[in-house]
């Protein structure tokens, strides 16, 4: 049987922005042909999307890391880098995109084609042609690229179905899926036959159709993660209404469906009152007085109860058409799930920084911004060194350096730059 997976863990990373470049136009009769470091390419960004051809996360068992294309560096002759391609991972409808860090869903993916972004690619850096001004003709400074986003995501899975079958083990759902549909269930004669959800798409006899989910029986205790049931609860959240089968050759009935409701209401008390079909299953094994008996005591509960055999497919037409009747009938539930739409996709802002002492003279400091500027930084060039500090300056780093207890003639390290501070 084919291995169905309904949580994932995953980590993605967007592409880093190209850095720009330093660069000069070189040409026979062009005098002073000035600045032509081209810009960096953009980072690759990373998207979901919801996709009709799959039903399970079972693809990311496999793969869990997923990146997006880094964007190309600048070129001279004042050519921009290529931008990075961005990535498309598709996911089942119904995924549900959680951020644990937070705690927060940041996208629900229930629309084919929907899709959300989760990670910006790095802005390109830019090149000295960009830097050009009548004062400063020639610039010898560049840009780096922003980097990209990693992130850890967890996915779920919630089956979009129209109508959840529920019953206790060997109740006949599975049977009951086969008989309607074309899925093909695994089924046998001993508790906890069906191990994962399975779909069955139903067609009506106006041409469309609805789609069945058969989630594995539910016991007493199923809330408290007793039995199978309880994890997969969270498939019949999206439904219309719910099919309760029933065995009838059991001890008693009626104890059954009222357990399996009552483990409804603990999970969820909306689900506790979704709408319900009662399927009195396997009148075949049953007399006549039986079935009048059931269908009595039944229909205290509901006014839409049905005798049926799945095996011998009687009175399953009927079923199947007043089945049909409801799905047209009753609305798909407006679930709105809590989504923080600003986790989705947040900046690459990295320009914090901390400064630590590394001895009695020697201090660090530390930040994604300013590694990546010490790293264009030529410390041969005065302009570069100018720019760079103007930068520290900007971004108050001679401030926090002084509340670090720095004194004159003490060294700072950023990056593989190194220089004696002096207020």
């Amino acid at each position: 049987m084919a291995t169905f997976l309904d949580k994932a863990k995953i980590k993605i990373l967007s592409g880093k922005g190209g850095n720009g470049i330093v660069a000069w136009r070189r040409e026979k009769y062009v005098d002073k042909g000035g600045p032509a470091g081209g810009d960096g390419g953009r980072g690759g960004d990373v998207y979901f999307v919801a996709s009709e051809d799959m039903t399970t996360l079972m693809d990311f068992q496999y793969q869990s890391i997923f990146k997006a294309e880094n964007g190309e560096n600048g070129r001279p002759k004042s050519q921009h880098g290529r931008g990075g391609k961005d990535l498309y991972i598709k996911v089942p409808l119904g995924t549900v995109v959680r951020e644990p860090e937070y705690d927060k869903v940041i996208a629900d993916l229930t629309e084919p084609e929907q899709k959300v972004l989760v990670a910006k690619g790095g802005r390109g850096g830019r090149g000295n042609c960009r830097f050009a001004t009548a004062q400063k003709r020639a610039p010898q400074f560049c840009e780096p690229g922003e980097p990209g986003i990693e992130r850890e995501l967890e996915l779920e899975l919630k089956l979009i179905a129209d109508v959840g079958l529920l019953g206790m083990p060997n109740a006949g759902k599975s049977t009951l899926i086969s008989v309607i549909s074309s899925a093909k269930p695994k089924i046998a004669d001993y508790p906890f036959t069906t191990l994962v959800p399975h779909l069955g798409v139903v067609k009506k006899q106006s041409g469309d159709a609805f789609v069945v989910a058969d989630i594995p029986g539910l016991i007493e205790g199923a809330s408290d993660g007793t039995g199978l049931g309880h994890e997969f609860l969270r498939h019949v959240e999206r439904c219309r209404f719910l099919i309760h089968v029933i065995d009838i050759t059991q001890d008693d009935p009626v104890a059954n469906y009222e357990k399996i409701n009552n483990e409804l209401r603990k999970h969820s008390e909306r689900l506790a009152n979704l709408y319900q079909i009662i399927a009195l299953n396997k009148i075949d094994s049953v007399f006549d007085e039986q079935k009048d008996f059931y269908l009595k005591e039944f229909k205290k509960f509901s006014s839409d109860v049905f005798l049926i055999s799945a095996a011998t497919k009687e009175n399953i037409s009927d079923f199947v058409n007043f089945v049909a009747q409801k799905v047209n009938e009753i609305p798909k539930p407006d679930l709105k799930i809590d989504v923080d739409e600003d986790l989705a996709a947040f900046d690459n802002d990295d320009s914090d920084y901390a400064v630590f002492k590394i001895d009695k003279n020697t201090y660090s400091v530390e930040g994604g911004k300013l590694f990546r500027l010490a790293n264009v930084t030529d410390t041969r060039n005065v302009d570069q060194l100018y720019r760079f500090q103007n930068i520290l300056a900007s971004m108050n780093v001679y401030q926090a350096l002084k509340e670090a207890g720095i004194k004159d003639g003490d060294v700072v390290k950023i990056g593989h730059i190194q220089f004696e501070y002096y207020d």
